[in-house]
């Protein structure tokens, strides 16, 4: 064997495992924006069912409020209106809108509840209060890990070579589950 022709193969060989080498990092990062894209559907997927599992409380609590402020009249649509909006909410952003408009709501319709003093002692009353707090402390949790989620893959599809990979694929931006400006206002109840 010439030495060209040996110089030549050494050449194609270390060609062969640069592409190699190049091809494994691509693939790897396809991959894993894969992997976190779908992490961020089944994070999404939570939130929805912690919105749910609120949203099936919420006439339980209508119900036993009705009973005993029956001329609230107002609040009980602005309730069944909010959850209507969050149950067709078609998106995070949509999500979030919807749930500070809902949260807004509980808060007057809880209000209401501080000026019976028999409903505050009421059973079924509390224990729907209790399970309300629970559904809240249980969105903040999966909003918290949705968002988490958004923002590994954002950053990976945002570096290199990420960036590359999500963009030769047509991998987009995710958006965050972020809070309305309204829902930082506490609600205002005038009786």
């Amino acid at each position: 064997m010439s030495k060209g022709l040996a110089g030549c193969l050494i050449v194609v060989a270390v060609v062969l495992v640069v592409l190699l080498a190049l091809g494994g990092m691509l693939l790897g990062n396809y991959n894993r924006i894969v992997t976190e894209n779908e992490a961020i559907d089944a994070s999404w997927a939570q939130v929805e069912n912690v919105l749910q599992r609120r949203g099936d409380l919420i006439p339980n609590l209508v119900e036993t409020v009705k009973g005993y402020a029956a001329h609230e009249k107002e609040i009980f649509e602005n309730v069944a209106e909010a959850r209507s909006r969050l149950a067709g909410a078609a998106g995070p952003r949509e999500a979030a809108a919807a749930n500070a408009g809902l949260t807004s709501a509980l808060g007057r319709l809880l209000a209401i509840a501080e000026n019976y003093p028999l409903l505050r002692a009421n059973e079924n009353f509390v224990r729907l209060q209790d399970e309300l707090a629970g559904s809240e402390n249980r969105i903040a949790v999966e909003r918290r890990r949705y968002n988490e989620a958004v923002r590994a893959y954002n950053t990976r599809i945002k570096r290199f070579p990420g960036s590359l990979v999500a963009g030769f694929f047509r991998f987009g931006e995710r958006e965050y589950f972020e809070a309305e400006e309204a829902a930082k206002e506490v609600p205002k109840v005038k009786f």
